[in-house]
């Protein structure tokens, strides 16, 4: 027996050993910098970055990532990627207990989340003054979102989550100017790793999770991953439920330290209700009234709701054939249904307290099969080492909707009846839409030396659409087809600072169809972007600043010739300043900080009240700072205590291109407290108490306003409390 027990080690020593050569042999050489245990390369050592191994980028224990594998798709440093790009790790996620993607993006630069207030179904948000909900969240590097059917993925199933700001369409295709989101999930770990949280809240919130990783034999060839989530709550809005049960199972499989084969599978139910349409009269400014309690609900409690069913399943495969070459295939069949009925309002009554409404049934299907097959390889020529790419990918979608609707009895907002008979709902849109994307893509990382890097990629895409309508028995068929590219320059100075110089660019197709049957042309977009990023040597901090202009193109504007035809002479232009940084200041010290200032306009358009105007819900300023200080090595009494706080603040927002009124600022507070359980019981080791405060002092406020007619509340004081166990 120990025989045996001695070869087995002796065969997982040498598999472990062939790993960590291939990966020194595939590493590029890289400018001296910090070591990746937090310690300075020593004098004339070129420090070798951390390949991605096991399908992830190498991450850090704390808040701070030195890597991102979105901008590049392959394992980079973040001082060597030329675009600001921000990474949220799971220690984050956990102290500041994010309970949806809104949540953990609130302190990062760019990006400005949850504008509709506390809406459950979708993560909607902007990037660099962009809407990018509708198809810039990604999952493990292929697109989740597609089109008018967005969704939510439980944050805890995540491992840690991507920001790329700036136009991404040359490794991504289709996709809005201001950039992405790529949600990594938890994956299988190679030593076992446990970990149940019971939590419990205010708006009644009752919620048990769980995660179980590590290996399935004693040679680890397969390991396992399990993650899974049930929550039954209310929310700050009265008769509207936040309910949801999430399990993610994931299984590897390693025959060679040069082969992996990863299945990812997640499953997802929601129940919950769409947000509050509340006027401008009693939210915004005073109504004769008194302001609309932020609990009031507005919709039919008999009929009213929202539930969804999400479920994906794919593959991620990775092969090296030697130092040199290497091959990927990402793939993932995905299915969502919702089922939607909604009354809501759409104005106010002369009376200025009876709110009109209408209502709808929604039920949408999305069936999606992507696919992104990629080749690497990492070679010299003469003094300078490449990382080539080369990559093809396929994505084909398919949309059924089917919307009935119809005008809905008034309420009264201050004193609502709720007894209001069903209206009769009539066919308004019956579809199916398909799509397939087809992209051929390449990139060359040459780095010239120790100190400069260039980084060049082209890509070229087809898009092919057809919609079928289902009530006119019509159809219609769109052929688009968009070269992108991107071109950047990083210089690698000794003491950690790093600038660069990019430009980026991007498309993104218009669906449907004008007034007259006329296809509309992509919408394009280009970045000009100079930054800045600063990792001190022998320091576990990254520190980004970024100055950039960006413009989208071709955007659909009104027809002045014909109210009910637009035309593509519509230009948005945004320019700006972020910085941003996240550091380890002393042990168990962490910070996040974060400020944004915006200057976005809308340049071209045939509206002559919106030219020169600042868009729709985009606030010129937002800043955040969070503090997480954990006393773990320290003596007496607060040993094992942990705290944080957080500073939020958003600039005023206008309420449509014209302005028709303006949304006031707002400055938020957030804490957190924990206790580590072990300090009192040693049987207690690994338990930890936490309790975490979003919105601390209560501070009512308007999120945003589309118009007059629609304004939405934010998000009121929330307390999660916790019970974490590890092991």
């Amino acid at each position: 027996m120990a025989m045996r027990n001695l070869d087995t080690t002796r065969r997982v020593l040498a598999r472990r050993l062939r790993l960590l050569a291939a990966t020194a042999a595939l590493a590029c050489p890289a400018a001296a910098q910090t070591a990746g245990d937090g310690a300075a390369a020593p004098t004339g050592v070129v420090a070798l970055p951390v390949l991605d191994v096991d399908g992830q980028a190498a991450q850090s224990r704390g808040f701070v990532a030195t890597e991102a594998s979105s901008a590049s798709k392959t394992a980079t440093p973040l001082l060597e990627t030329p675009q600001a790009i921000s990474v949220v790790t799971r220690d984050e996620l956990d102290a500041r207990q994010a309970q949806s993607l809104g949540e953990a993006l609130r302190y990062t630069a760019g990006v400005r989340m949850e504008q509709y207030g506390p809406d459950n179904r979708y993560d909607w948000f902007q990037l660099r003054g962009f809407a990018a909900d509708t198809n810039a969240v990604f999952l493990n590097g292929l697109r989740y979102h597609f089109g008018n059917l967005t969704g939510m993925l439980e944050p805890y199933g995540m491992e840690r989550i991507e920001v790329l700001r700036g136009p991404a369409s040359v490794l991504y295709g289709q996709i809005a100017p201001g950039g992405l989101v790529n949600l990594v999930s938890r994956r299988p770990t190679p030593t076992q790793q446990n970990e149940v949280r019971l939590s419990a809240g205010t708006q009644d919130r009752l919620q048990g999770a769980f995660t179980s990783s590590g290996p399935v034999d004693r040679d680890g060839v397969f390991s396992y991953s399990v993650t899974g989530l049930a929550r039954d709550s209310g929310t700050q809005v009265d008769e509207v439920k936040n309910d949801r049960y999430f399990i993610a199972p994931a299984l590897t499989w390693r025959p060679s330290a040069d082969t992996r084969l990863t299945l990812l599978s997640y499953y997802q139910r929601d129940s919950t209700h769409g947000d509050e349409f509340l006027p401008a009269v009693g939210t915004v400014s005073q109504s004769p009234f008194g302001r609309i309690p932020t609990n009031r609900f507005t919709g039919n409690k008999d009929l009213d709701h929202y539930d969804r069913t999400q479920y994906g399943i794919g593959t991620e495969f990775e092969h090296r054939f030697n130092t040199v070459f290497a091959v990927r295939q990402n793939f993932r069949y995905g299915h969502s249904d919702v089922d939607w009925y909604q009354t809501y309002g759409i104005g106010l009554a002369a009376d200025q307290r009876s709110l009109t409404r209408s209502a709808f049934l929604a039920e949408n299907v999305l069936d999606s099969l992507q696919v992104d097959n990629q080749a690497e390889a990492r070679f010299r020529t003469g003094p300078a080492t490449h990382t080539v790419l080369a990559g093809f990918d396929y994505a084909h979608s398919s949309y059924d909707a089917r919307l009935r609707g119809a005008m809905a009895s008034s309420i009264d907002l201050y004193s609502p009846a709720y007894n209001g008979a069903a209206p009769a709902l009539s066919p308004v849109a019956n579809t199916l839409q398909t799509a397939n994307q087809y992209g051929l893509y390449a990139q060359d990382q040459i780095r010239l030396g120790q100190r400069w890097v260039v980084s060049l990629g082209l890509r070229s895409d087809w898009v092919g659409t057809s919609t079928d309508d289902r009530i006119s028995r019509t159809s219609q068929a769109q052929d688009d087809h968009k070269v992108t590219w991107r071109a950047g320059l990083v210089y690698l100075a000794d003491n950690g600072i790093a600038p660069y110089a990019s430009y980026v660019t991007s498309f993104q197709p218009q669906i449907g169809t004008g007034f007259f049957g006329q296809t509309y042309v992509p919408t394009t977009g280009e970045q000009f972007e100079v930054g800045v990023k600063y990792q001190p040597p022998g320091r576990r901090s990254v520190l980004q600043a970024a100055v950039f202009h960006l413009t989208q193109q071709n955007v659909l504007t009104t027809d002045p010739g014909n109210a009910r035809n637009q035309v593509q002479t519509g230009e948005v232009r945004s320019r700006g300043v972020e910085l941003e940084g996240v550091a380890n200041l002393a042990p168990g010290f962490n910070m996040r900080a974060a400020y944004t200032y915006l200057d976005a306009e809308v340049t071209e358009t045939t509206i002559a009240a919106e030219r020169g105007k600042r868009p729709n819900g985009i606030p010129t300023t937002t800043a955040a700072v969070w503090a997480d200080y954990n006393f773990d090595r320290e003596a007496g009494r607060f040993a094992g205590v942990g705290l944080g706080g957080g500073l939020r603040f958003t600039g005023n927002t206008p309420a449509g291109n014209a302005h028709a009124l303006v949304v006031p600022s707002v400055t938020l507070v957030d804490a957190a407290l924990r206790y580590d359980l072990g300090r009192l019981m040693r049987e207690f080791h690994g338990a930890q108490l936490a309790v975490n405060a979003s919105n601390l002092f209560d501070t009512q406020y308007v999120a945003s306003c589309g118009s007059v007619a629609s304004c939405f509340y934010g998000l009121r004081r929330t307390v999660i409390g916790t019970l974490a166990y590890r092991w």
